[in-house]
């Protein structure tokens, strides 16, 4: 596909990124954005690919040029794409942009502050209307009101306090993630560095956040809670530990949490170094999977009981290449992409729908220090 290379520098140091019409072939597509690390020189931002679903191949489209946009959430109606700017050494941004579905084309629409360093994670309420971040290095997350993709003064930022037992990794706090329940009333903030979920109501109309009736749920001393995905229902929920390498399956109601099993992300006789990253559940439910760093560079791979939430170890998938960080699945559910940071290449598996196993289908996508997939069909 011949690719525009024509883009537009904007006022605050970014550039709109280059785009093409989708031919005829392809314009049924479904759009891979791919967050990225641009420190080391070899990406230039959000890389936008269209995704073939039948045979797992990928056409480049074209980017929006913006610093380390390390993790990327889409609004609702898929007219917009928010990233954090994880620059270093300097406090961190949150940026938006608009989405072209006709093109691919994504127009940078403006940024605020993060309020903190490294910001990690973003996510967008259910009505749109909000979105929320958190600031790894500093232990806070915000709160901010969107209008039409543009992204407001922060209506809340809240600085957790404490620490974990493992030091260095636990001697603040470090907010990984922020996730909002699959009804939209709760906002939960998983923290790292003191082994908690803090628990907030939401205000899906206002922004403000006020402590649940149990503030937080606490879990195992030195785990370094990272990553909190629901299942489809909104009756369980699970957490991957980056530190103790785990999964931990709750029961959810209303707010609350009851801890129901925990299971390794590792093999039982594992030793190397334990680094866990990021979970999902397939879309059929039937199968959580979890991604290691560390020396394991792996994905575990769970059939899930839908009646009662727990998991039963199916597997382990090396990603076959270093550093996996999110990997995510296509929208027909057939492929599982792998985002490998250290290699430069996000690794597609595929998916067998019966045991939940992952095959490499030999098909790269090359993109530098990919990070985070999402997609917009």
């Amino acid at each position: 596909m011949k690719q525009i290379l024509s883009s537009t520098l904007l006022a605050s140091g970014l550039m709109a990124g280059s785009g093409v019409s989708a031919q005829d072939s392809t314009n049924h597509l479904p759009y891979l954005l791919v967050g990225t690390y641009t420190h080391s020189g070899k990406s230039k931002g959000i890389h936008v690919f269209r995704f073939n679903t039948q045979t797992g191949d990928a056409t480049a489209v074209g980017f929006g040029k913006t610093t380390n946009p390390s993790y990327l959430a889409v609004s609702p109606d898929k007219k917009y794409v928010y990233a954090v700017n994880e620059d270093r050494g300097v406090s961190g941004r949150v940026s938006a942009f608009s989405f072209d579905v006709q093109t691919g084309h994504l127009a940078f629409i403006n940024a605020q502050s993060s309020a903190g360093t490294a910001p990690c994670y973003a996510a967008v309420s259910r009505n749109g209307k909000f979105i929320s971040i958190a600031n790894y290095s500093t232990g806070n997350y915000l709160v901010y009101p969107v209008n039409n993709g543009s992204i407001g003064q922060a209506v809340e930022n809240i600085q957790d306090e404490g620490k974990g037992p493992r030091s260095p990794r636990q001697d603040s706090p470090h907010a990984h993630c922020t996730v909002f329940s699959p009804d939209g009333r709760y906002l939960f903030a998983i923290d790292l560095g003191t082994d908690k979920i803090m628990s907030y109501r939401f205000d899906e109309n206002t922004g403000k956040l006020k402590p649940a009736e149990k503030p937080y749920v606490q879990v195992a001393p030195g785990s370094g809670p990272r990553h909190l995905v629901f299942e489809a229902s909104g009756r369980f929920a699970y957490l991957i530990t980056e530190l103790s390498g785990e999964v931990v399956v709750f029961g959810y109601e209303e707010g609350n949490f009851t801890e129901l099993q925990t299971v390794s992300s590792h093999p039982e006789n594992y030793t190397g170094a334990i680094g866990s990253a990021d979970i999902h559940i397939s879309p059929d439910g039937n199968f959580l999977y979890a991604s290691n760093r560390g020396d394991a560079n792996s994905i575990a791979i769970f059939r899930r009981n839908k009646e009662s939430g727990r998991l039963t170890l199916a597997g382990f998938q090396p990603t076959l290449g270093k550093n996996p960080r999110n990997f995510n699945f296509d929208p027909s559910g057939n492929f599982l992409l792998v985002a490998h940071q250290d290699t430069d290449d996000i690794v597609v598996f595929r998916i067998d729908h019966q045991t939940g196993l992952l095959t490499d289908t030999g098909k790269r996508i090359h993109v530098g220090s990919p990070v985070c997939v999402q997609w917009i069909p």
